[in-house]
């Protein structure tokens, strides 16, 4: 009772500043568990074969300063060879004396050498097994090494993996342009019936004649020139994507092939793609989009493969008049025109996928999933024995 009736006593303002006392400790330290000067945050991770084992190119972030003018996020790549990812992990440590910290690395890149020779869930391993890697980490396969897609200086951002983690933005995922996959999905598609699964497949292009312009409207920070043996600036590109089957990169898929599998999806929304109308080349936005992929097992298995898309003009390659450029409706040889185009989209996409072997569509969790008998049956053949059915609509916004 005489404690309760303390409490009772105590004014509010006290409270307030206990709770606020309390929370300023919480927050403010780190109650001695990690010394900040002493952690290596990684930002990415890049892995390639070495003939020994493995070689992890870890980007680390860098503080640049605290003011607006001299803040932001910069960058250190720091490499090491090892049996296995984690003897790379632990030969950063006792090389820099920085402990490495995976709870903000948010994308990995694989060395292409890397992913067609060797089952790439022997490089992820450490990673899956990692209880602070989030499993939100995108993953990417690059053309060339990974260490030197990572140690590149990009023209765009302060550090390499932050312009890149830009390439697979929700709004160019929407684009149709980019197909993006995790760590945790791309696990779940490998250890899954099908074993197949895709990842972005990321190119570097050298930044030609815009360096000194971009370092003056920067303020002279954040770049190199090309000139005098200094490290050249890089843009990224990923709109194609790397099939796998049982761990291993088995084919690539262009770009068109990239949009028809994000139209299947059902993903798209403002992208845009080219065909022909009225004998000239016209460029259709996708407005609205439908798709799905079924497979019938009844009798000999069959694949159907749908989309649906509304679409508006977006413009012409020629000159067209005044009420042509006011209107937003498709003429009806234009939508002819679209639908064939994307169903050679689709064919194509279907015959790159049969060739490789590749079931990126995941026909055989449907099969597995309806009729363990049929499972059976077919799963040694199913994309070479299905039979494709591509149902494709293409509707004018107006």
């Amino acid at each position: 009772m005489r404690f309760k009736k303390f409490l009772q006593t105590v004014p509010m303002k006290l409270w307030i500043i206990l709770i606020v006392v309390v929370l300023f400790s919480f927050f403010s330290n780190d109650f001695g568990l990690v010394d900040i000067q002493k952690t290596a945050i990684i930002l990415a991770a890049g892995i390639d074969k070495t003939e020994n084992g493995f070689s992890l190119t870890a980007q680390i972030a860098v503080p640049k300063g605290s003011d607006r003018t001299t803040g932001g996020t910069s960058s250190v790549e720091i490499g090491a060879e090892g049996e296995t990812v984690s003897d790379c992990v632990s030969l950063i440590f006792s090389e820099t004396g920085w402990v490495p910290k995976l709870v903000f690395c948010d994308l990995i890149v694989l060395g292409e050498d890397a992913a067609r020779e060797v089952d790439v869930i022997s490089h992820l391993n450490y990673f899956l097994r990692n209880d602070y890697m989030p499993d939100s980490c995108l993953l990417a396969v690059c053309e060339g090494k990974a260490e030197e897609l990572i140690s590149s200086t990009s023209a765009i951002d302060d550090a390499s993996s932050l312009a890149i983690e830009k390439l697979f933005s929700e709004a160019a995922v929407k684009s149709g342009k980019v197909l993006t996959n995790t760590l945790k999905d791309f696990a779940i598609d490998y250890y899954g019936v099908s074993k197949c699964s895709f990842l972005p497949y990321v190119r570097m292009k050298e930044q030609e004649g815009g360096q000194n312009d971009s370092q003056t409207a920067a303020g002279g920070g954040g770049g190199t020139s090309s000139g005098g043996g200094e490290e050249k600036q890089q843009i990224y590109i990923a709109e194609e994507t790397a099939l796998f089957r049982e761990g291993k990169m088995v084919g690539l898929l262009p770009r068109e092939q990239t949009l028809a599998l994000s139209l299947l999806e059902g993903n798209v929304f403002t992208g845009t793609f080219n065909t022909e109308g009225d004998g000239s080349p016209v460029t259709l936005t996708v407005m609205k989009n439908e798709g799905g992929i079924s497979l019938d097992s009844a009798h000999a298995p069959k694949a159907e493969l749908s989309l649906s898309v509304t679409v508006r003009l977006c413009c012409r390659g020629v000159t067209a008049p005044v009420e042509d450029i006011a209107s937003d409706s498709v003429s009806e040889d234009i939508l002819q025109s679209a639908k064939a185009t994307l169903t050679e989209y689709v064919q194509k996409l279907w015959d790159l996928c049969k060739e490789s072997k590749c079931d990126v569509f995941q026909l055989k969790r449907m099969l597995y999933r309806s009729s363990l008998k049929k499972y059976a049956e077919w799963k040694d053949v199913l994309l070479e024995a299905v039979t494709p059915v591509i149902h494709t609509q293409v509707i004018s916004m107006k």
